[in-house]
Parts: C-alpha cells; sequence; structure tokens
C-alpha cells in the first residue's frame, strides 16, 4: 500500500515514541524515522525524504524554529506539522512556526498519564493528515519524493468557479459587522489581512480562528504588533465598537447579542464543540445572522473541514452578503469550497485583495 512517510523530530524520548505509536496508527501513514534536535533532523530530513514532519518546538542544540529557517519547507514540497507546549511562550513560537512555512500544529500530551491524550492526539494528527493529503493531490504533488504516491485520500472536490456571484432582488443595506472564520492557514493569512485594515473602518470585526486556548491570545499580540486597526482577544461582555478587531478565545464558544438600549457585546461560553470546534465559525455566524440581519458581510478563509457553512447559509438566508477565499491562496482550500459549493458565496476573491474587498463593502 502507498503511505504517506512522516519524520518525527522531538527531544523528549517519551514524546518521541508516543508520537511514532499515534502516528503509525493511522492508516496509510508510517512512521520512517526519527530525531532528537533540529541539527539531526535536518540530515535526516536529507536521508530519508519524509513526506511530512512533526516538529518539536523547543529542542536542544538547534531548536524547531531555526530547523524550519533553514530547511525552507514550501521548497521541499514537505509539510511541517509543529509538536508544541500548551503555555504561552509554547504559542508565541508556534506562530514563529507557522509564518516560517509550518502547515499546521498539535499540542503536546501532558499530565501524570501521557498516554491517557493518545486518542485525541490521534484524531487531531489524522485530521491534519487528511487535509494534508488532500492539499497534495489539489496541488499534485507526488508522495513520496518519486518514489511513492501519497495514500488513498477523499477525492478531490469539484471544481470552483473563480466568480461565484448570488443574485438577489433585495435592497443592499449597509453593513455594521464583519465575521470571520478561518483555521488551517489562518495565522498567516490574517496576518495579511488585518494589517490592511484601516483604523478608521466603521464596523467591529469578530473572527473565528480555530485554536486552543493561550494560542489565541499570542496570535492577538502578533496582529496588533502589525496593524493600525485596534485587535483584541474577545471578552465576555465586551461591547463591539467600531475599528476593533476581536478574535474568539481558544476552548469558549463566542456569539454576539443584542444590547436592549443600544449597542452589541459578545458572550462567551461553554457550549460544546461544533465541527469538532471550539470556537467554532457555525455558532458565532449564527449569532451574527441572528443580531445583525441582512446588516452583516461573512467571510470564510483557509481552512480544512465544513465550519461556517451552515452559519453563513443562515446569514446569506438573512440577506447578508458572503465572500470566500480563492483556492490558488489557501492552505487548505476546505470551509472557503464548501460555502462555494453551497450556493452562498457571493465572491471568491484572492487572500492580498480580501482587505480591499471588506473596506469597498463595508465603506469607511
Amino acid at each position: 500500500m502507498d503511505t504517506l512517510r512522516v519524520l518525527v523530530v522531538e527531544d523528549i524520548s517519551v514524546h518521541r515514541l508516543i508520537l511514532t505509536e499515534v502516528l503509525n496508527d493511522i492508516d496509510g501513514v508510517e512512521v520512517v524515522g526519527s530525531a532528537s534536535n533540529g541539527k539531526i533532523g535536518l540530515a535526516r530530513v536529507e536521508q530519508l525524504r519524509p513526506d511530512l514532519i512533526t516538529l518539536d518546538v523547543e529542542m536542544p542544540e538547534m531548536d524547531g524554529i531555526e530547523m524550519l529557517r533553514r530547511l525552507q519547507p514550501a521548497a521541499l514540497e514537505l509539510g511541517v506539522v509543529m509538536v508544541s507546549v500548551h503555555t504561552a511562550r509554547g504559542a508565541e513560537a508556534t506562530l514563529q512556526a507557522l509564518e516560517l512555512g509550518a502547515l499546521d500544529f498539535v499540542t503536546k500530551p501532558s499530565g501524570a498519564d501521557l498516554r491517557a491524550n493518545m486518542d485525541g492526539l490521534r484524531a487531531e494528527l489524522k485530521r491534519i493528515i487528511d487535509a494534508y493529503i488532500t492539499h497534495r493531490l489539489l496541488r499534485g504533488m507526488s508522495g513520496g519524493k518519486g518514489e511513492k504516491q501519497v495514500a488513498p485520500a477523499p477525492a478531490p472536490a469539484p471544481a470552483v468557479p473563480t466568480w461565484a456571484p448570488v443574485k438577489t432582488t433585495a435592497p443592499v443595506e449597509p453593513i455594521e459587522i464583519v465575521a470571520v472564520g478561518i483555521s488551517t492557514g489562518g495565522p498567516n493569512a490574517l496576518g495579511v489581512v488585518v494589517p490592511q485594515l484601516p483604523a478608521n473602518l466603521r464596523v467591529p470585526v469578530v473572527i473565528v480562528q480555530h485554536m486552543p486556548t493561550a494560542f489565541t491570545s499570542a496570535l492577538a499580540a502578533s496582529l496588533t504588533s502589525k496593524s493600525d486597526i485596534r485587535v483584541v482577544e474577545g471578552e465576555n461582555g465586551l461591547r463591539l465598537e467600531e475599528g476593533t478587531v476581536y478574535i474568539a478565545p481558544g476552548g469558549e464558544q463566542m456569539k454576539v447579542v443584542r444590547q436592549i438600549n443600544g449597542g452589541n457585546y459578545l458572550v462567551l461560553t461553554d457550549d460544546p464543540p461544533e465541527n469538532h470546534c471550539k470556537p467554532a465559525a457555525d455558532y458565532l455566524f449564527r449569532s451574527v445572522a441572528e443580531v445583525y440581519g441582512p446588516r452583516a458581510l461573512g467571510v470564510i478563509m483557509t481552512g480544512m473541514g465544513a465550519d461556517g457553512r451552515e452559519g453563513l447559509k443562515l446569514m446569506k438566508g438573512q440577506g447578508s452578503r458572503v465572500i470566500a477565499q480563492d483556492e490558488e491562496s489557501c492552505v487548505v482550500f476546505g470551509m472557503p469550497m464548501e460555502a462555494i459549493k453551497a450556493g452562498i458565496v457571493d465572491r471568491v476573491v484572492p487572500l492580498d485583495n480580501i482587505a480591499g474587498e471588506i473596506v469597498r463593502m463595508v465603506g469607511r
């Protein structure tokens, strides 16, 4: 059977063993080697020619960030999944790794019984690997560096038009909020879009980026350092203000609620995950549809799966407008593709043009 060849780069031996066991349990995946630091990892890449690497962030002699800098994964057609500790420091380093070309990340198993979290780790790695395989098939990349083809995967989606207008006879109402759903590839994509938004944008922007606790606060801080527009992590009871971007915190669901005496605000809940996501774009979009009706703009961007599609259907049913990121500029063309296939997208836009399209549709 054709396989996806994986190299595990991790300095802690028990984590190396757990990752190897978990990965080998996934159909169509073979761990072809391991390394205890980045220096050895670079040599193993040259020797073994893997399709995918799991890469620890913090290691002696050469850490994951330095290995990633030297590796240049895009040039090698090599997928890199970072393995990070669930801390603020780990979150900052992981965001840096994503900027350097890492595909996605998982958090290390923790606690007294490291094996207790193996099922969750296996599911998360399988989700990432399935999306990566589909991505390779859609981009026409061969597996095994000329030796093997990548393992069986879901069939590529049918081609979608680069322009997908939705006709409506309803009057166009002014936009009062922009709601964004995004996942794999999101930190880099948001790093392109958010800094292009003007500080005087006349509406609030609410964003669900699929990330765990601690990572979303690091993302908000990173975007703040690059942007003129104000960027904050969402808080319970926070009033929505124009010219502000709100990032849904990891591990919580975020919705918007109407305030009787004027203005709207954020509510954070411990409601269950949707589409295996918490925060979930569908959860946010449903509330936007209820509160803002036709006076909203939905934006669906790079990411695997279908989160956001059902919520955008509700928004579109209320008269909202919807734009989607185009396939060429997506790291994973999953969430935008699902919305386009559902016939609810007004315009398909390249990443570099999304901010300009938001500004054009909102007006300053």
